[in-house]
């Protein structure tokens, strides 16, 4: 850094650009970090869900589609994502180990949304019986239903899981048979919604971590040149007045600590706006640690899940659990059972 003329004050530079978010980053979706449910919590919670969904019967032939538009706009957040992380990574940076899940994995996310699209043609969306009272009225009753096994299970599911499920939903409720038919591309897409979550989140702490380099480089800088003149740069910190965030303060403080006597200040002042907040250092690493771990779990649950569902018979599937497939097996000349899948199916429409 050239050095300030005498007499004059040093002329503070813009603070370097960061990409702006998306809207979707400031506000990720609160949903899908439900509380983690255990196997009867998750039964019981089905027929909770059972009982409370209604089903809007006027929409029929007039529903709109969100759910591959809302498909794009997740791949689009992924895309971003990616690209901001794997710079990083090019540029030296350290990145999160829900980061590295992410950009080793891109490969098989890109393939699964290819995927959804492929099996979600819009009118076959608009046939699924849609819920006045979900979150977003107009949702597809059984897409509501994914997202909810998702969320409470934090991305992990597997085919026992996922039956004693359904299962348990319908006993309250029955689902249609293209409903059944459609719970795999549900849950391809809920199963990205909760990447997106993660991602939106991953890339949000890269942003903050960025943002607290910059200023702790900009003090040290100042500091080796005119220790007494590290106030200004630390004035400049408080106009911008950036989000405590867990990220941001953990970024901060580790690369303040152990600076020597010229910085003391700035963690001083550090530690005081936590204080307000009734909040420490020591308090805010173990957050930040927390939450990586938490984001690394799901993103690897998630993953995990979206391989998972290559491998369930899905013919299987739907005939374990369609009402119709039980009462037509009842016929006491067990002339169902005996038809191959393809005529059994036929009856069942």
């Amino acid at each position: 850094m050239k050095e300030s003329a005498p007499g004059r004050a040093r002329k503070r530079r813009s603070p370097r650009p960061v990409a702006p978010a998306r809207p979707s980053d400031v506000e990720p979706e609160a949903r899908m970090r439900a509380e983690l449910f255990s196997f009867s919590q998750l039964e019981r919670h089905a027929r909770t869900m059972a009982g409370w969904h209604e089903v809007d019967v006027r929409a029929e032939g007039r529903r709109t589609d969100r759910l591959l538009a809302r498909l794009d706009d997740n791949e689009h957040v992924l895309r971003d994502a990616y690209a901001l992380l794997t710079t990083a990574v090019a540029q030296g940076r350290q990145i999160t180990p829900a980061a590295e899940w992410l950009i080793d994995n891109f490969h098989l996310i890109e393939q699964q949304v290819r995927t959804a699209r492929r099996h979600l043609p819009r009118d076959f969306s608009r046939e699924l019986p849609r819920l006045l009272n979900a979150t977003t009225p107009g949702t597809p009753r059984v897409y509501d239903l994914a997202l909810e096994l998702i969320s409470h299970a934090h991305g992990r599911i597997d085919a026992e899981g996922l039956r004693a499920f359904v299962a348990a939903y319908q006993s309250v409720q029955p689902l249609r048979l293209g409903e059944l038919w459609a719970i795999p591309i549900m849950l391809r897409l809920a199963l990205v919604e909760n990447l997106r979550r993660v991602a939106t989140a991953v890339t949000a702490g890269r942003r903050d971590r960025e943002r607290a380099a910059y200023w702790t480089h900009e003090m040290i800088e100042v500091a080796h040149e005119d220790p007494a003149r590290v106030v200004l740069v630390l004035a400049d910190l408080v106009d911008e007045n950036p989000p405590l965030t867990d990220a941001f303060v953990s970024e901060l403080a580790s690369r303040l600590q152990g600076q020597g006597h010229g910085l003391a200040f700035a963690m001083s002042w550090l530690e005081q706006r936590l204080a307000e907040q009734s909040q420490t250092v020591d308090h805010i690493f173990e957050l930040a640690s927390q939450s990586q771990a938490a984001d690394q779990v799901s993103i690897g649950n998630s993953i995990t899940s979206l391989r998972m569902l290559g491998a369930i018979n899905w013919r299987d599937f739907v005939e374990a659990m369609s009402g119709v497939e039980h009462a037509l097996r009842e016929d006491p000349s067990a002339a169902y059972a005996t038809m191959d899948f393809a005529t059994r199916d036929r009856y069942r429409h």
